[in-house]
């Protein structure tokens, strides 16, 4: 919907999941567009998300540290936390990756999606993902 984007209200979506792996310590989630002319564009990058979350609420405030301890990188908008759908033409698609880790993380909120798949590297225990598509009108 648009409210997810730069033409709405540029809030994240709710995101729910269920069966997390045993042995889960934290989750990570990254947010993509493999569609963007100058290549993937970073949408969201957000790390220690509590083992016994299920659940992303709307509207993630854009604060690297969050309530409940999870933290917020750095996207390709050169900010901290969710940054909505904004494509030039075309549909495009945006990926939204979920890992199930062993480990928390201590990294800044600099942190960039290289900068957390490499921290996470030996440390993913299962993944998935959502695919959802937006064109601007």
């Amino acid at each position: 919907p648009a409210r997810y984007t730069c033409d709405g209200q540029d809030v994240s979506p709710p995101l729910s999941w269920s069966g997390a792996v045993a042995g889960t310590k934290s989750f990570a989630l990254i947010s993509d567009d493999p569609d963007a002319p100058g290549g993937t564009w970073v949408h969201w990058v957000l790390w220690n998300l509590p083992a016994d979350a299920r659940a992303l609420e709307e509207n993630v405030p854009r604060k690297d540290i969050l309530p409940n301890g999870a933290r917020q990188g750095t996207t390709d908008f050169g900010r901290i936390g969710y940054g909505g759908p904004c494509p030039p033409a075309g549909t495009h698609r945006y990926y939204f990756r979920l890992c199930a880790l062993d480990a928390m993380l201590d990294l800044p909120s600099s942190t960039t999606r290289r900068d957390l798949e490499r921290a996470m590297q030996g440390h993913i225990l299962a993944q998935a993902a959502w695919m959802g598509t937006y064109s601007r009108k």
